[in-house]
């Protein structure tokens, strides 16, 4: 039997804090990745239909570049129903359905097929397992009415694998009946089919909120240490150019001179992510004798080494830096330079810091040749990871 998959990515991600759940890192790949990875692995799938948003298309072409049983990519609905009907109207010639949650990017390509050979007995089949928890039935004042039997309920999770015909005829029944349900199964259940639930044997998360990818990459067995790393930068005052330091302009001061706007504070802070995350230092990724640099602002350079650190798992926690100059008088910009570097750094403003001293006259600083910059940062950086991480 030809099987097909409609693989959801139309979500609207209301509770990740600002973020896309499908797109949010997961293990160092998209969440989606992981659910596109299962189903182009399964040798049971013949045909993929992903469903995505308006917003989300640019990025999910990218994730699907390459994956040969990717058929088509086409645009969902206000409601689940109409995303998964949109994905059955591109989905032509196959036998058997499976509708996945791009968002449970745990499921394996064992348990796709698994739940494939089933339904190939003529049974609509559902992801699921036993439920751990007591249910109880309540009223609309929250009083208890029932308190179900355990052993008789499953929790139920994607895929969900139909005969297409069958599945075809349920949702042309909810549109006739004006039925919305959260899950297919409900709508076959409708049509009075038999429905089974079939426990694939591991987690199936769904992701839906930030801590849940805390869960997902422990249940992938990814593991992460803690470390630090130390930058140190200099330029000489170039009274030609314009001072800035952590991307805030320093009215009526002299600059400072290099390659890029010689952002000394910004400089010292992108080498001690460098050092932390073992990637040696600004020079080996943003060279004088590359004339992409020139001139270039550093809190842009900032923004690559970020996706630096994220291709290798890294994250910044926290950052502390220092300002060596006898002048300008630097006080009156610190809360200012300090939110600028939280907001391009992905983090909390407590999270940052920043101070300002003077070398008390002494060597080259205290002549006033020039300023320093000292900085810390420590990072999350994954370590280790479990199997088909």
């Amino acid at each position: 039997m030809r099987a097909g998959a409609i693989l959801l990515a139309a979500g609207s991600s209301r509770r990740m804090g600002g973020g896309d759940k499908l797109l949010s890192a997961l293990a160092g790949r998209p969440v989606l990745a992981w659910s596109l990875s299962a189903f182009e692995k399964c040798d049971a799938i013949d045909d993929v239909v992903v469903v995505t948003s308006q917003a989300n298309r640019s990025a999910v072409v990218e994730l699907c570049r390459g994956l040969a049983t990717v058929r088509a990519l086409v645009l969902g609905g206000k409601e689940r129903q109409d995303s998964v009907a949109a994905g059955l109207s591109a989905l032509r010639r196959v036998d058997l359905v499976a509708v996945h949650d791009g968002a449970r990017p745990l499921i394996t390509p064992e348990g796709i097929a698994e739940c494939i050979e089933r339904a190939a007995a003529g049974v609509s089949v559902v992801a699921g397992g036993p439920s751990v928890d007591t249910i109880k039935v309540v009223g609309a004042d929250e009083a208890v009415v029932a308190t179900p039997d355990r052993s008789t309920l499953r929790s139920v999770a994607t895929p969900q694998v139909f005969q297409a015909d069958t599945l075809r005829r349920a949702h042309e029944a909810a549109r006739r009946d004006s039925v919305l349900v959260t899950d297919d199964a409900g709508l076959v259940e409708r049509l009075g089919e038999r429905v089974v639930v079939h426990d694939i044997g591991r987690p199936n998360p769904k992701i839906t909120s930030p801590a849940d990818l805390v869960v997902a990459e422990a249940l992938l067995g990814v593991q992460y240490e803690v470390r630090s790393g130390i930058g140190i930068d200099s330029h000489r005052f170039d009274p030609q150019r314009a001072l800035v330091l952590g991307g805030v302009g320093i009215q009526g001061a002299d600059g400072l001179a290099g390659h890029s706007d010689a952002d000394v504070l910004t400089h010292a802070i992108i080498d001690a992510l460098l050092g932390g995350a073992g990637l040696g230092d600004i020079g080996a990724h943003f060279g004088t004798a590359d004339p992409r640099w020139s001139g270039a602002n550093s809190i842009a350079m900032l923004s690559i080494v970020l996706e630096r650190l994220a291709e290798v798992g890294a994250t910044p926690q926290s950052v502390d830096a220092t300002v060596i100059a006898e002048r300008p008088r630097l006080r009156p910009y610190i809360e200012s330079m300090r939110r600028h570097l939280a907001e391009a750094l992905g983090l909390d403003p407590s999270a940052v810091n920043v101070a300002a001293t003077t070398a008390e006259g002494m060597g080259a600083l205290g002549r006033a040749e020039g300023m320093a910059a000292h900085a810390i940062a420590t990072l999350r950086v994954r370590r280790t990871a479990g199997a088909g991480v």
